[in-house]
């Protein structure tokens, strides 16, 4: 059998974190009644104006600097012309001639090693609404509240070769536009995007097959499933000796296969032209510059600084890293306890566990980074035990109490009472005879026996050491 290389280049479209739209007052915030958040301007009235978000400019323009794009200092928007029932206009405000960013590129670590991702452009362009389609009244509704909604689309180079790549170059994708600030990029409500554009060619040879563009692709693991899916498709066509027809496709999730949509339409059949609403947006070298040094440190150059600064391991930066919102956290409790080193041992273990365990994101995590570095410096301290911190934090976790005033009032704190250690252990040592003859001849084993009795009963108000230290001066005493 013949062997295949795959072609792959994407479409990202990420919705932009602004509260108001791009044209207009209204609300972008995900969820409302539907069409509560619209006016005379996303809903395409006649003689409704647009009027540009200067914020939507800038988000895309940090988008574009931490892409290494080169910048278009004037740009235009245009109009791209379809008829479609929730596309209130008519037409798109888009950019075809003159997007804002282009010629860009971003890194990516495969299995293979670094490997670098060209972006052919980023343009900002509005949302169309939502089709909601009604089975049980075989109907479908129209939503105009996502309407105007601010994205960016992200095109880039035939560049990736496997699922593997596309995923590996979306998580970038994602990560950046989230450290930047510009959108959540929350695939389950349809905050990143993605359109999937294939092909596939016989090894070594230099011209790209037939392409085909995958849609309705609203997760990492259904886009990984479609590649494969569309892949196998192509190569059975060609195999039989079958032309692949250029055309869009939907992909079925639940059927894991995709059925085909329409022909795959080019620039034209969508008759671009400038719109004539909208003046042409021109970017100083002053703006440009004040973006640039305000750019947030994003996740590559954190990790190598934990690794530089806190002595951290490559394994930990990159775990600590993978969310803005995480890593800060991290950095406020490390400041604050002063010892890096235990809060990254604290958020690699019980902050992620905790996580894990109850079903929450990383980036969801919340409490106040005092209340963990108070616990940090206590058990540092010996004035909590560890086990007992690790209990005391799960209520950090959860309710963000503070430790300090919980570990009071249960009384968890380790007392120096040598009264309370001293009565404890001679009641074990006679509610337990047996052992401690054991002990008493030699039979060294016995000791860790009586140091657990001794922890459980104290329930972490002694130290182990101090523990072990009265249990070893009341045996050498005896066996006097």
């Amino acid at each position: 059998m013949k062997q295949y290389e795959t072609i792959i280049g994407l479409e990202v479209h990420v919705e932009l974190a602004t509260k108001t739209k791009i044209f207009c007052g209204c609300s972008t915030e995900f969820g409302g009644a539907p069409n509560t958040h619209t006016c005379p301007v996303c809903t395409g009235m006649p003689g409704s104006l647009p009027v540009l978000n200067r914020q939507v400019v800038e988000y895309a323009l940090k988008a574009g600097i931490a892409a290494n794009c080169r910048i278009h200092q004037l740009c235009k928007f245009d109009r791209k012309n379809y008829f479609y029932p929730d596309n209130p206009q008519n037409y798109q405000i888009s950019q075809l001639y003159l997007p804002i960013c282009y010629d860009g590129w971003v890194e990516i670590d495969t299995s293979a090693g670094r490997k670098k991702i060209r972006i052919h452009e980023m343009h900002m362009e509005e949302d169309a609404g939502k089709l909601i389609h009604d089975e049980w009244e075989d109907c479908s509704l129209v939503d105009y509240n996502r309407s105007g909604v601010p994205l960016i689309e992200i095109v880039s180079e035939p560049d990736m070769r496997s699922s593997e790549e596309v995923i590996a170059y979306l998580e970038k994708l994602r990560c950046m536009m989230q450290y930047l600030g510009v959108s959540d990029c929350k695939l389950q409500e349809g905050s990143m995007r993605a359109d999937v554009n294939l092909s596939v060619r016989e090894a070594g040879s230099e011209t790209f097959g037939t392409r085909t563009e995958m849609k309705n692709l609203n997760s990492f693991k259904a886009i990984a499933h479609a590649i494969e899916g569309e892949r196998e498709r192509q190569i059975e066509l060609l195999e039989a000796g079958k032309a692949v027809v250029q055309e869009t496709r939907r992909w079925d999730d639940n059927k894991e296969s995709s059925h085909a949509m329409r022909s795959k339409e080019d620039a034209k059949d969508y008759r671009y032209f400038p719109d004539p609403d909208l003046p042409p947006v021109h970017i100083s070298d002053e703006w440009i510059r004040e973006l640039r040094e305000s750019q947030p440190e994003l996740k590559e150059e954190k990790q190598l600084r934990y690794q530089k600064e806190f002595g951290l391991s490559e394994y930990d930066s990159r775990i600590l890293t993978e969310t803005r919102q995480l890593a800060e956290l991290f950095e406020d409790v490390a400041s604050l306890c002063g010892n890096p080193k235990k809060a990254a041992n604290w958020f690699m273990g019980e902050v992620l566990r905790l996580a894990k365990e109850k079903g929450r994101e990383p980036e969801k995590v919340s409490f106040a980074p005092e209340h963990l570095a108070d616990l940090i410096e206590m058990v540092e301290k010996k004035e909590v035990s560890p086990q007992n911190a690790r209990k005391v934090f799960e209520k950090v976790f959860d309710q963000d109490i503070d430790p300090v005033v919980y570990i009071e009032e249960k009384g968890l704190k380790i007392v120096e009472d040598t009264g309370l250690l001293t009565s404890t252990l001679e009641r074990i040592l006679e509610e337990n005879p047996g052992p401690l003859s054991e002990l008493l001849g030699g039979k060294e084993k016995v000791f860790g026996f009586f140091v657990g009795k001794m922890m459980r009963e104290l329930k972490g108000k002694a130290s182990p050491d101090a523990v072990r230290e009265a249990l070893t001066k009341e045996i050498e005493s005896r066996r006097k």
